[in-house]
């Protein structure tokens, strides 16, 4: 019997599973992206190509079939029944010189054998970036042959089922492994309730941007205020078997939109009481809606590939120049959707793109409206450029004529290979256009073209303070388009202050600090009037402007205004080192990212505002003291996380409370304002609880109505411990926190495991059990927030083990818990990154 593609049922569909399985393994196990299995088939002396990973087939059907006679890398080690490896395209060329001619593009590639001691099956082989010699390939060699061996393995297993293992049928495709989480692949959660347990999958962290598993509050830190609330109640409600019947929209703290499906756990509704463990599936529903938009502001086509040829991305340029309705762009392949773009003088430039890590540029004809001959205004002839990156495939279209309006290459840009390698380093000074007459250049592209407005969309969406704003332009629009100085200015009353600059001489901008508005300055003008100046040398600048500092005799200038949503932000100065001239689509595109970079300084001067009054009303709500006790010694600290404000919502107090002393150390979820004035109002609460020296469960409940009656859409989670000072008796509650730990007097350190209830604000009925502890004079108690024990990639579990050791090894020269808590706390205080903030609060009573 043989395989058929497409079914996934029977005989067939199991021996087509497993063959895209192998190719998917051995792309894996070989370092490359793209993967074939190919299997003899009922011809005798053919192999066909059954499975191919990250490339479409119909662009490869010249290798649908091969002659075991033919001299192939893939025939050889099939009929030798050894390993073929090719280091690089010379050793290709080498050896086999048809096969180098039929794919001229550079990359090596491993072909090893798929047989058992008696009985030749066929080949896995695998396309990588190239190595220098042989001995780059002994690894993935090695592996690649433990995916062949298991493969004949299995295909005899198939046999012995009487399943034929050959092959007869187009080759089925699938995609490659992603270089990174794919766009479309959900991540998985789960929540149990009862403990308030959640556990994420790696892709779930990163589409929520958390970085370890927690507790509900973990997860409602991920989300927008707006929508915390909202969801608490829908994963309450399906928590009691009313899950809602269509996935849920929420917005990640950085704006982007996530769609969560949330179900119950079926194998729990029939035996056990509410709350049953919640389940879900965390999905990115598309593109970013300012890269999108980015997209569509620019005069040229943009449209992505996967890996399989699939269209997946088009802006709406695009789909006007390729004459297809955008709609039946999306979702099918280039060759179905354009038929007219796959013709055999093409077929080389896409499969150079699907193959090669460098940039593929070509023209194509269209066909005529009504193919009698060519009535476009801008003429049949396009010009494309295709940008390979690990999982897609960048595209972008223009009308060839319009590249009539590009600069003039200098010797050095014209020497330069047909292919640019994707994020090759700007071009030197030397190499920009040298004067301001135009040429029409048939085979290269405008410099407009080479640039990625997404990329620079994205990366602004991404950056938070004014520097991180000015650094992302200097990064991203300054290479795109040959500047080598940039100055951004912003308003602040009426008056232009530097923000960042680049590449100017020293001291050269220091007169146009403070500059007012009325002043004849183009960096003022252009704000002012709205619009862009362009100067293609030095000599117009100083003609437009008469008697203004030059800081070059040579060069070009752009001054661009910065305007969000209809508001003057301020100016930017591009400068350029030798005269040029700035096309139509150079002006469109600089404005449009003038918009962009805009909105982006906008957004952080707000963030900056408030991240200065979040610091000070955090600061002005933190303890200055904590209350003191005759027999108890207590130290806390307070880290800011690094990301971000800088300002969060952990706290720690310590409060008389009767005859005794109330310890207490809280999370609010989120960062920011309003982290901190829910903070405020918590640690208020607790203190006015604490100083009637209410019990812990009804300090903690209340404390929890009364966050559920603010409605903030913020939550969060607390520990509360009643101590008697005199007799080391310790009553605990904890709110969905990390659990304290007991440094006893002899070193040994233990974990309290104490039961747990629900995070603060989510139920206002939610019951909190009490523990009773006796604590030892010489022990210390350490309470402690997540962002102590939370690391990337590692379960908290390892990281409480880790503070427990730590605790534990406390060295003979601590000899004041303030000495400790530092000693705690040095790790994260040195570290450059630390996603979280971090309270620690220390209690000792003292030996009699």
């Amino acid at each position: 019997m043989t395989g058929t593609a497409g079914d996934g049922t029977g005989a067939s569909g199991r021996l087509a599973t497993l063959l895209t399985g192998a190719a998917s393994d051995a792309a894996r196990a070989a370092g490359g992206r793209t993967a074939g299995v190919f299997l003899r088939s009922r011809t005798p002396g053919l192999l066909r190509l059954a499975a191919l990973s990250g490339l479409p087939g119909e662009l490869f059907r010249p290798w649908w079939r091969l002659h075991t006679d033919r001299p192939f890398p893939v025939t050889d080690a099939h009929r030798l029944g050894v390993a073929v490896l090719l280091p690089n395209p010379a050793e290709s060329m080498r050896r086999y010189p048809q096969f180098a001619a039929w794919l001229p593009f550079p990359f090596g590639s491993l072909s090893v054998p798929v047989a058992t001691d008696t009985e030749p099956y066929g080949v896995v082989t695998v396309l990588r970036p190239s190595v220098p010699d042989l001995a780059g390939l002994v690894a993935p060699r090695e592996r690649l042959a433990q995916v062949a061996d298991g493969l004949a393995a299995a295909l005899h297993e198939l046999e012995d089922d009487g399943i034929a293992a050959r092959w007869d049928d187009p080759p089925t495709c699938v995609h490659p492994p992603p270089a990174g989480p794919s766009r479309t692949q959900p991540g998985s959660i789960t929540w149990e309730p009862g403990a308030d347990r959640l556990t994420l999958d790696p892709r779930a962290r990163a589409l929520l941007g958390l970085d370890a598993d927690g507790t509900l509050s973990t997860l409602l830190s991920a989300v927008a205020a707006e929508d915390a609330r909202r969801l608490a109640a829908l994963l309450r409600e399906a928590s009691h078997g009313r899950p809602p019947p269509l996935p849920v929209p929420v917005h990640t703290t950085d704006g982007m939109l996530r769609l969560l499906h949330l179900w119950t756990a079926q194998d729990e509704v029939p035996f056990g009481p509410a709350p049953h463990r919640v389940g879900g599936a965390v999905l990115e529903p598309g593109p970013a809606l300012p890269a999108d938009a980015a997209a569509d502001l620019l005069p040229e086509g943009v449209f992505c590939l996967d890996r399989l040829g699939v269209v997946v991305y088009a802006n709406t340029r695009a789909a006007l120049l390729l004459d297809v309705a955008r709609d039946r762009l999306l979702g099918r392949p280039l060759w179905e959707a354009v038929p007219w773009l796959v013709r055999p003088g093409h077929e080389d430039h896409l499969r150079g793109a699907m193959l090669s890590p460098e940039t593929v540029r070509f023209h194509a004809q269209r066909p005529s409206p009504d193919g009698a001959g060519p009535h476009r205004a801008d003429g049949d002839w396009l010009a494309l450029s295709i940008h390979p990156g690990p999982d897609l495939l960048a595209c972008t279209v223009v009308p060839a004529a319009s590249m009539a309006d590009t600069p003039t290459l200098t010797d050095a840009e014209e020497a330069a290979p047909a292919w640019q390698p994707d994020g090759a380093a700007p071009a030197a000074p030397e190499a920009q256009p040298t004067d301001s007459h135009l040429v029409p250049p048939p085979e290269s592209a405008s410099v407009t073209l080479a640039y990625r407005p997404i990329v620079l969309a994205i990366a602004l969406t991404e950056a938070v303070t004014a520097r991180q704003v000015s650094a992302v332009v200097v990064q991203e629009l300054l290479p795109a388009f040959g500047g080598r100085r940039l100055a951004i200015y912003l308003l602040q009353e009426r008056h232009l202050y530097l923000a960042w600059e680049t590449g100017f001489p020293p001291g050269f901008l220091t007169p146009f600090e403070g500059v007012a508005l009325d002043a004849r300055l183009p960096g003022v003008e252009t704000l002012t009037s709205g619009r862009p100046l362009f100067f293609d040398s030095m000599e117009q600048l100083a003609a437009a402007y008469p008697g203004i500092p030059l800081d070059a005799k040579e060069g070009a200038r752009a001054f661009l205004p910065l305007i969000a949503s209809g508001r003057p932000v301020g100016s930017c100065i591009l400068g350029f080192e030798r005269r040029r001239s700035f096309s139509t689509e150079e002006r469109t595109v600089l404005t449009a990212l003038a918009g962009l970079i805009a909105h982006a300084m906008e957004k952080a001067q707000r963030y900056d505002t408030e991240a200065a009054l979040a610091r000070g009303l955090q600061g002005a709500l933190l303890p200055r003291r904590l209350s003191t006790h005759p027999e108890v010694e207590t130290a806390g600290r307070y880290l800011p996380g690094t990301e971000g404000m800088d300002v969060g919502g952990d706290w720690y107090d310590v409060v008389e409370a009767g005859d005794g002393l109330a310890l207490v150390i809280g999370d609010v979820q989120g960062h920011g304002v309003q982290a901190a004035a829910t903070m405020g109002q918590l640690r208020s609460a607790v203190r006015a609880f604490a100083l009637s020296d209410r019990p812990p469960e009804e300090v903690v409940a209340g404390t929890n109505h009364l966050l559920t009656d603010l409605d903030p859409g913020q939550f969060a989670s607390c520990c509360y411990v009643r101590l008697d000072p005199a007799t080391g008796r310790a009553r605990m509650v904890r709110a969905g926190h990390p659990p304290p730990l007991l440094r006893h007097a002899d070193g040994r350190t233990d974990v309290l495991d104490l039961p747990g209830g629900m995070v603060l604000g989510v139920d206002p009925n939610a019951q909190y059990p009490v523990t009773e502890l006796d604590i030892e004079a010489g022990a210390v108690l350490a309470l402690y927030t997540d962002g102590l024990v939370e690391r990337a990639g590692t379960d908290i579990d390892e990281g409480i083990t880790t503070l427990r050791q730590a605790l534990s090894a406390s060295p003979e020269g601590t000899r004041t818990l303030s000495q400790m808590a530092d000693r705690l706390t040095a790790t994260a205080r040195r570290a450059a990154d630390r996603p979280d903030d971090i309270a620690l609060l220390l209690a000792s009573r003292r030996t009699p």
